[in-house]
């Protein structure tokens, strides 16, 4: 299981996702260009020392990750989706995608993630948090294929 952060454009929300995934022991790809210089405090501030404990690759853009992603199913994240992730079957090689905070992501990507699913939200309530969504989606996924890590005795 991956993270995947489409040209993520908000530092706290970027660092926030690479604490969680250091935290449940989840890996992240960030497509780059990011919306912030990569060192910006307020990742740092956001992910606080996890930031070191996180498998973090970077990738040039959306060409190169693709080079690399060796076959395992793309799964995004998105309100225009009419999927629950609650329905959804996850697999333990799933990648998780993300999109820009502000913009989500391009048609073409839309078209070629294998999956598209929503978090169920109140009428007239137009999104979550995208750190927010992937905590609900990236626990249960990992519920789903074992992956969540064992508890402390």
């Amino acid at each position: 299981m991956r993270l995947v952060l489409y040209q993520p454009d908000i530092p706290q929300n970027a660092g926030a996702l690479l604490r969680l995934a250091a935290c449940l022991g989840v890996a992240v790809d960030i497509v780059e260009p990011c919306g912030f210089i990569f060192d910006d405090r307020r990742l740092r501030r956001a992910g606080m020392d996890y930031l070191g404990a996180v498998e973090l690759a970077r990738h040039a853009g959306w060409e190169a990750y693709s080079a690399i992603r060796h076959g395992s199913r793309l799964v995004l994240l998105t309100t225009q989706a009419a999927t629950s992730y609650a329905d959804f079957a996850f697999r333990a090689d799933d990648r998780l995608l993300l999109g820009r905070e502000s913009a989500g992501v391009p048609a073409e990507l839309h078209a070629a993630a294998d999956a598209r699913l929503k978090v169920p939200m109140r009428p007239g309530m137009r999104s979550l948090n995208v750190a927010l969504a992937a905590a609900i989606v990236l626990g249960e996924a990992l519920r789903q294929t074992g992956g969540l890590p064992a508890a402390a005795a």
